[in-house]
């Protein structure tokens, strides 16, 4: 019986032992996907300040500037893609609307995103944009891959249209969260205008013809969550001028925004509480499930071994009979 139940506790050890690494490096990476109907919102804020009054062309302080970024998976999009590209895919349609301390539009920025599910690596498809215009992305945009690794990675920039470095610049705590600190600083560069403005009947097309131009520097900040990639916080300290031209009459230059963008509290409090429920749910996959079914597979072995050797030990010896003296022959 010890025999059975040794070699029952043997196959157990064997599977869960199997299991472990299976877990971690075959079903992870086809498991752990970004969800194709997925939708998220953000309102960032830069407090005092400065901002191009389009009426007069003169740039004034403002108590504050509300950035407004949505993503919205676009389903129908990511399964016609996925057909052709042979993978999962997500496809993201984005918006960046700014909006002045009176509630008005100052510009808003439509932007397709489609990328691996898995990997978050860019797939190049129909319809890959920045404002109405194609683009061909290199790099991440808006999400580092799952697992994210202390390196420096490739981060796409929507204002300039250009991929440059992002540094990892240390492990810090953010709100009880462990997280990577990473930064980008793209210098000043020549960037297209907006189509949409916020008065009528200037376009980008009739401030091409004054031969003015807009240029754009950025410090871009994140804090990521390394387990499941997701930044919990971000910060940019954005600058944008207007050069040269008629439109600017005897100036130079002009700033058109100048402000440090920083996440609402509000929505801080509400990343920071989803990112760690999803991290539970990726340490699942990746460390608490295997290292759970080493440590029960080493345990099922050594009981297995265990129930082998008391099986294999002798019995103790069985008492001798006692025999009557048999009588001496004289």
């Amino acid at each position: 019986m010890r025999r059975k139940a040794s070699l029952i506790l043997l196959a157990l050890a064997v599977f869960f032992a199997a299991l472990s690494p299976l877990l971690r490096w075959y079903a992870f990476p086809r498991l752990a996907k970004i969800p194709a109907n997925q939708y998220q919102d953000m309102v960032l804020e830069a407090k005092d300040a400065t901002l191009l009054d389009y009426g007069t062309m003169k740039a004034r302080k403002v108590d504050k500037v509300s950035i407004v970024q949505t993503l919205k998976g676009n389903v129908e999009a990511s399964e016609k893609i996925e057909k052709t590209a042979g993978r999962d895919v997500v496809v993201w349609d984005g918006l960046s609307y700014v909006q002045g301390p009176d509630g008005k539009m100052v510009s808003k920025i439509p932007e397709r995103y489609i990328f691996d599910a898995h990997t978050q690596e860019p797939v190049h498809a129909t319809g890959e944009m920045v404002d109405g215009e194609p683009v061909r992305r290199e790099g991440i945009e808006f999400k580092w891959p799952f697992q994210t690794e202390k390196r420096d990675y490739e981060y796409f920039d929507a204002q300039a249209r250009v991929t440059a470095p992002i540094h990892y610049k240390g492990t810090q705590d953010f709100r009880g969260v462990n997280v990577y600190y990473f930064e980008q600083t793209i210098p000043w560069t020549k960037v297209p205008m907006p189509k949409n403005l916020p008065v009528e009947g200037i376009t980008p097309e009739s401030v091409a013809k004054t031969g003015t131009t807009r240029w754009y520097t950025t410090v871009r900040k994140f804090w990521v969550e390394p387990a499941t990639g997701a930044p919990v916080y971000g910060e940019e300290i954005h600058k944008e001028e207007l050069r040269g031209g008629t439109l600017l009459g005897d100036r130079d230059k002009v700033t058109a925004f100048s402000g440090h963008v920083k996440m609402r509290e509000d929505y801080i409090k509400s990343t920071v509480d989803l990112v760690k429920s999803q991290r539970v749910l990726i340490l699942l996959l990746t460390s608490y499930l295997p290292w759970g079914f080493l440590i029960l597979g080493a345990g099922l072995l050594s009981l297995s071994l265990y129930l082998e050797a008391r099986s294999r030990r002798p019995g103790d010896p069985s008492p001798t009979e006692a025999r009557e003296p048999e009588p001496v022959s004289a």
